[in-house]
């Protein structure tokens, strides 16, 4: 069971298509493979695992960890949809401040790779959303961060989001002095 990686317009942030197998039970879907993955160029030490269940409209993100707990994640829909943003973070990239959007559904089996040094959300469009995470730290309070959706062009997309307070208090893109180099 083989794995299709498909680069995005940010370097080292890939989605991953993966095979399904139906018959007549049902399906089985293989979401990692750490041979497999190293061969794609992808080396995650995964060290925690964890969902979230939203409803529609609601907004999370944009996350990441601070060095020296910085976290590369997996990231799964496994029921519902969503549309996924990922943001180079990275002093120096040539891709800095620029992002990627993917959609992820339940239904179609991938996933989005989101290094280190790049912030992460989603945005629920179906009546719910289950999310899986795979990431290679585990969480640190002090370390756990975020930017505003609103930094970004791509919030005008977002149509009355439900938001956290953490996330709804997030400073913006300018207002953030990146630890992470490119």
């Amino acid at each position: 069971m083989n794995f299709k990686i498909i680069n995005s317009s940010l370097q080292n942030c890939f989605l991953i298509e993966f095979n399904q197998l139906n018959d007549q039970r049902g399906y089985f879907t293989k979401t990692f493979h750490v041979d497999m993955f190293k061969e794609m160029g992808i080396s995650m030490n995964i060290k925690e695992e964890y969902f979230t269940f939203s409803l529609k409209n609601v907004f999370r993100g944009l996350h990441f960890q601070l060095p020296p707990k910085d976290i590369d994640k997996l990231v799964f829909c496994l029921s519902g949809q969503v549309i996924d943003y990922v943001v180079d973070i990275r002093k120096g990239s040539p891709t800095f401040g620029k992002y990627d959007v993917f959609e992820l559904n339940g239904n179609c089996p991938k996933a989005v790779f989101v290094p280190k040094g790049f912030a992460h959300g989603f945005y629920v469009v179906s009546e719910n959303a289950l999310m899986q995470y795979k990431v290679s730290d585990v969480f640190d309070k002090d370390c756990d961060y975020g930017i505003s959706y609103k930094s970004f062009d791509f919030a005008k997309d977002i149509v009355n989001p439900i938001l956290s307070d953490r996330d709804y208090k997030f400073i913006t893109l300018n207002e953030f002095d990146s630890p992470f180099k490119f």
